[in-house]
């Protein structure tokens, strides 16, 4: 794939990436949901990936039976914030998806550089938990935005603490709302997963391990 800037950066994100939290995710609002008699199922949990915390609480509550106030709001996100803090304490290295350690190994020795930009506000202390809280020269977390993914300005916050132009990066994503921001913030993208989970999404790679991976990396980086 031709560019006329070459890839200097790869831009990650954290969930279905490079660790699978959406287990954890699926079970601290499922325990809020039940509480408070809100239907809740994987169906809808697909609607949050790649989502931040209010965002996601918004689509859930669509569910509700009564409205909740601003500040009922904010008080069950941080009750699933909590919920989800306490199941990420038993994460560790052996959580870590296939081919996340070996890619970023594979980019440092090529020179390229890493950034992490994911909407969770417990992103530094997951990777604290897995081993790779010094894998990444930048870490853009939900604390330094005030719009999730699609809109773009996580990445182009990344792409800014790099000091690089958005063109210079390449974003790996698993969710539509992430591939979306990489498209607003100009910048190439990978998709990882399926045609399912990524209708119409090219290049993508199953995961971070195997030759397919190799191939398009080759072709970006």
């Amino acid at each position: 794939m031709p560019r006329d800037r070459p890839i200097q950066a790869v831009i990650f994100d954290l969930d279905g990436v490079l660790v699978s939290t959406d287990e954890l995710h699926y079970r601290a609002w499922q325990t809020i949901a039940d509480r408070e008699g809100i239907p809740f199922d994987r169906r809808v949990n697909h609607l949050l990936r790649g989502v931040g915390r209010m965002e996601s609480l918004a689509i859930i509550l669509r569910e509700a039976r009564r409205p909740y106030p601003p500040a009922e709001k904010a008080r069950l996100a941080d009750e699933k914030n909590a919920l989800y803090r306490a199941m990420i304490e038993s994460l560790g290295p052996g959580d870590l998806l296939p081919g996340a350690a070996a890619t970023l190994s594979r980019l440092r020795i090529r020179g390229v550089r890493a950034a992490l930009a994911s909407a969770s506000r417990n992103a530094r202390r997951t990777l604290e938990r897995v081993g790779l809280e010094r894998a990444f020269e930048v870490v853009v977390d939900g604390r330094d935005i005030t719009a999730s993914k699609p809109d773009p300005q996580i990445l182009l916050i990344a792409a800014s603490r790099l000091g690089l132009p958005p063109e210079s990066c390449l974003v790996v994503e698993d969710a539509p709302a992430g591939i979306e921001a990489a498209r607003r913030a100009g910048m190439a993208f990978l998709g990882i997963g399926t045609e399912e989970s990524l209708p119409g999404v090219h290049p993508r790679a199953a995961d971070l391990s195997g030759d397919d991976l190799d191939r398009i990396l080759n072709e970006l980086v």
